[in-house]
């Protein structure tokens, strides 16, 4: 309908610009013939030109650069949950590298905005659809030759008797403990898959993900790197639950996007851990936060939660061997770009009146999301 409105005004203006045009072109053509008439038209659409193509312009969508990948190389990708945090990112990635990729999202904890710089462009589709209505993809990938990608987690290892967990470590979990859901959900997911390869030939591709963080991360989340930041910024007493001493390791999240595109175009099959190695407390991480925000903020110490994992770090010798993958993105730089982030998003919503404040860690159902 815009555009329709648009070529309506163009054409009431060239109208109104040319007639007077004819009228003196046609007296031209008494004096001076044929060529004064076009030089008098050329002259009137000029500017109508130059409008038209302002117009065109302001109206083109303008998208992120993007290689050019032969019918031979462009792979199809669908991306469930390709709307959220770690999604999105993966989405830029094997949007500019030139491949077609489908996101499905019900936008429960993802957002549009977080795709919509691709809306409009050809190789890229948005489906908003709740997985709780089955996509079957796994039959959908063995119909049509795919190879199938499972996210999975460090949470796997549960409260881990083994340092630093490697992938053949069968893990520790409480299989009725607060975060079991989660936990067992997670297990059972690689079993499934695994099973489905053995059973149907599909190609299965595990990576096991470490803490992982940066811009797009939900603000109310309750992970303990957007509680810390949102903490800070605000002002509000940074809380550690416990004595802060249990570990984490954690990894900025196009390193993490650059190891699952590594992970799919590999020949690995059994899972493989993805994180950073540089272990540290939770008790440094807030310290660290805290200092780069430049916060007054203090610490506050909260009872210990019930099945939190008291060391995390990821042996990523697989990794580096089958994959030449590992960070690169130091813990400062990706905690600085993900503080300016979430300073933008707060200056956003304090313009509505709207200040967020973080979550109690998920304390309802007894344990807090320090992983």
């Amino acid at each position: 309908m815009m555009k329709i409105l648009i070529a309506l005004a163009l054409i009431a203006y060239i109208a109104s610009e040319i007639k007077p045009s004819v009228v003196v072109s046609h007296r031209s053509i008494q004096e001076h013939g044929e060529m004064k008439i076009e030089q008098r038209i050329d002259e009137a659409v000029a500017p109508l030109r130059e409008k038209i193509r302002e117009l065109e312009l302001s109206f083109t969508q303008k998208y992120p650069p993007v290689k050019f990948l032969s019918e031979k190389d462009r792979k199809r990708i669908l991306i469930t949950g390709g709307a959220g945090f770690v999604g999105s990112h993966l989405t830029d990635k094997l949007m500019m590298d030139g491949h077609e990729v489908t996101v499905v999202d019900n936008f429960f904890t993802g957002r549009k905005r977080n795709v919509e710089h691709w809306i409009g462009h050809e190789n890229f589709e948005l489906i908003n659809h709740d997985v709780v209505e089955p996509l079957y993809i796994e039959g959908l990938a063995k119909r049509v030759g795919a190879r199938l990608l499972l996210a999975s987690t460090s949470e796997v290892y549960g409260d881990p008797e083994v340092h630093p967990q490697n992938e053949d470590y069968w893990g520790h979990v409480n299989p009725i403990g607060p975060r079991a859901c989660y936990d067992e959900g997670k297990r059972v997911a690689e079993t499934m898959c695994y099973a489905y390869m053995k059973q149907e030939g599909v190609e299965v591709r595990v990576a096991r993900i470490f803490n992982t963080f940066g811009s797009r991360m939900h603000m109310n989340d309750g992970r303990v790197v957007s509680n810390f930041i949102l903490q800070a910024l605000q002002g509000e007493p940074l809380t550690v639950y416990g004595s802060g001493s249990q570990t984490r390791a954690f990894q900025y999240v196009s390193d993490l996007v650059n190891g699952l595109v590594s992970l799919m175009n590999s020949n690995i099959s059994s899972p493989v851990n993805l994180g950073n190695p540089e272990e540290h407390t939770i008790l440094e991480f807030a310290q660290l936060i805290k200092s780069l925000v430049v916060s007054r903020s203090h610490i506050q110490f909260l009872p210990e939660a019930q099945d939190d994992p008291q060391r995390r770090r990821p042996d990523i010798r697989k990794a580096k061997m089958l994959l030449g993958w590992e960070p690169v993105v130091p813990l400062e730089e990706g905690l600085n770009k993900t503080i300016q982030y979430f300073s933008r998003e707060l200056e956003h919503q304090a313009n509505n009146q709207y200040i967020p404040k973080p979550k109690a860690a998920r304390m309802k159902k007894g344990r807090p999301r320090h992983n």
